[in-house]
């Protein structure tokens, strides 16, 4: 049986891969991270997924490796994680009572088999209040996630719909990971 790796250091992904009960590795890709601006949102984010995986992959051509990565995008704005306080608070304001998109991209490469893919999923925010904003920027939780802020975690109290895959704007969409290793034969 092949090995699997996971491409990344989020603790999320290693989490909800996990549940699919297949045995892994976890080797964070080395890759520049950055977003070209001008090249369409979808595309960059399937473009940095696939890099992450071709980037462990080619240190480990036997194996099957998953990459993945997401962005957040308000009103026509890509937000990743935030570097501070105040940044995080910028982002939750602009996502208060407001709709956004997150975008998360994935590629499964193996020897014989590449798969890519992109979901967007939009989340409708209540409105956050100054104070519920500087509370939510004191705790750790904001920091190390696209748009600063986790649904499965304390901001889940602010979402008031999505429309979408619940598992990809956590950052990975399970459902899709599970089927293509079913095709890969890990199961």
């Amino acid at each position: 049986m092949k090995k699997l790796i996971l491409a990344s250091q989020s603790p999320r992904r290693r989490e909800l891969l996990e549940k699919c009960g297949i045995p892994f590795t976890v080797e964070a890709a080395d890759i520049n991270e950055t977003i070209d601006r001008s090249a369409k949102i979808t595309s960059e984010i399937k473009r940095l997924a696939e890099a992450k995986a071709a980037a462990v992959f080619a240190l480990h051509p036997d194996s099957i490796v998953i990459g993945s990565d997401t962005v957040v995008v308000v009103n026509g704005k890509v937000m990743g994680k935030p570097k501070d306080p105040q940044e995080a608070a910028e982002m939750l304001h602009d996502l208060s009572d407001n709709v956004h998109q997150v975008i998360t991209g994935l590629c499964i490469i193996s020897a014989n088999r590449k798969y890519t893919d992109v979901t967007v999923s939009d989340v409708y925010f209540e409105k956050i209040s100054d104070e519920e904003i500087n509370a939510y920027t004191a705790t750790d939780e904001p920091y190390d996630k696209a748009g600063a802020y986790a649904i499965q975690g304390w901001a889940g109290k602010y979402i008031k719909r999505i429309d979408g895959d619940y598992y990809s704007i956590v950052g990975f969409p399970l459902s899709i990971v599970y089927k293509e290793l079913k095709n890969l034969s890990l199961y």
